[in-house]
């Protein structure tokens, strides 16, 4: 019998699943070629979930019957998932391009944090905005994650360091979340830095005390919806002590541990974080070996930052030793006031120049392996059929060319702003095209 469907996108010449099986995240030899589909079809249903996948005869023979809200002719171009940004700050009030002056004259991340700038500046002026300019700001970012191709993005609160801004934040966060197409998962981070007049001790204890039991009590209302716990487990910040208190606090009350480790100094966080069975850990450029075995053998997520690294100078996360040991690596543009990039494409780009992964490694961990790490790999970051109808198309006839002019990696942001046909992601309440181009604002590491 005839029924409807949201989406038929024709005759791609080329489909790139990523995954065909069913797997939650790619490792090892899994990377070395991700599953593609020649000269194929696909159909997104009226809830948003592919409903199938195959050549273009053959789904053109078996919907023929069937009746489409739009369709797309792919002739030529090539299907992607959409991108998910797995690390991101994006609720906050406040510019601090004035620090980027001082870090030119050679002043670290921690001089700027003890001189009062860096997050302390953005709590400030978050403290003091109202929840309806967050928001506004915050929908004009994510509108610029989504026209560079990301579909799901982590979004952190942590510029409040007090229950009423951290709530403020998360409320903002859920709102987006209800309003707006595209993808979230929200992190609480109320232990972003120690606000001031308190210790590292006496903040853990008012996160545990205050917090976490306001976040359950919300939650529980279906007030707000809150799925990681994050910790900036840092020297000078939130000690592994301090940390471990938190995050399994956290824990307790059913989010996922997902936090910042082993940044700025080896802390053994990546130990700590697999001991309390952490769903993922970002930063890593100072993880001992010991912490890289341990992640990949407890199937700890690394979410990898190359803008944090490219921003501030810091030596790259070692990404080639934890693909060889088999780590689960995932990628993240790491937004936020201090490494200004909505572009998970300029990401890759920096993921393949400056940590030496190759173009699979890099798409695969800006897709399934970032979706893994927020807990959400079974319904996006693969074209498979039953998941999220979130994709992107490219004006190229493959994801992999030798000719640099096509290549979605080579060139970065510029081939980027060009490069888009279409991107879309469909939801049970709207199908939303959107981008046939690329601003420039799509990301402000480019040239």
């Amino acid at each position: 019998m005839a029924g409807g469907h949201r989406l038929l996108l024709e005759n791609a010449r080329q489909v790139v699943l990523v995954c065909a099986r069913g797997e939650r995240f790619l490792a090892r030899d899994a990377l070395r070629s991700l599953a593609v589909l020649e000269d194929a079809s696909l159909v997104v249903g009226i809830d948003g979930f592919i409903k199938a996948i195959g050549p273009g005869d053959a789904i053109q023979k078996q919907f023929s019957e069937e009746t489409f809200q739009e369709r797309i002719d792919c002739t030529g171009k090539c299907i992607l998932p959409g991108l998910v940004d797995a690390h991101t700050h994006p609720v906050w009030a406040g510019e601090r391009v004035h620090e980027f002056a001082m870090k030119l004259a050679g002043a670290t991340y921690m001089d700027i944090h003890q001189a009062g700038g860096g997050i302390n500046f953005t709590v400030e002026r978050t403290r003091q905005a109202s929840e309806e300019a967050l928001f506004s700001s915050f929908r004009q970012r994510l509108g610029c994650m989504m026209r560079a191709g990301t579909t799901l993005a982590e979004c952190k609160s942590g510029y409040g360091l007090n229950l009423e801004t951290e709530l403020k934040m998360l409320r903002v966060i859920e709102r987006a979340r209800r309003e707006l197409d595209i993808g979230i998962s929200a992190t609480y981070c109320g232990a972003h830095s120690v606000p001031k007049g308190k210790t590292a001790t006496e903040a853990a204890d008012d996160i545990i005390n205050n917090h976490l039991p306001k976040l359950k009590e919300l939650g529980r209302n279906g007030e707000i919806h809150v799925d990681n716990i994050d910790v900036f487990c840092e020297k000078g910040v939130f000690d592994l002590d301090s940390t471990r208190r938190i995050l399994q606090s956290g824990k307790d009350i059913g989010l996922q541990i997902n936090f910042h480790g082993d940044e700025l100094h080896p802390m053994k966080a990546a130990e700590l974080g697999v001991e309390l069975g952490a769903k993922a850990i970002s930063h890593l450029e100072e993880v001992s070996d010991e912490g890289i075995a341990a992640m990949a053998a407890a199937r700890c997520s690394a979410v990898l930052l190359p803008t944090t690294a490219y921003m501030l100078r810091l030596k790259q996360p070692r990404a080639r030793k934890m693909l060889d040991e088999g780590v689960i690596v995932a990628l993240g543009s790491d937004f936020n006031p201090n490494a200004y990039c909505f572009s998970m494409p300029m990401v890759m780009h920096l993921a393949c120049v400056n940590m030496r992964m190759s173009m699979p490694e890099a798409l695969a961990a800006a897709t399934i392996n970032a979706a893994y790490a927020l807990g959400k790999s079974h319904t996006h970051g693969s074209l498979e059929v039953g998941k999220q109808g979130d994709l992107i198309i490219i004006n190229s006839s493959s994801h992999n060319l030798e000719n640099p002019k096509q290549n979605y990696l080579s060139l970065g942001l510029p081939w980027w702003r060009s490069g888009w046909e279409s991107a879309c992601r469909c939801r049970g309440h709207g199908f939303e095209p959107w981008s046939r181009r690329i601003p420039h604002a799509a990301g402000q590491l480019g040239p």
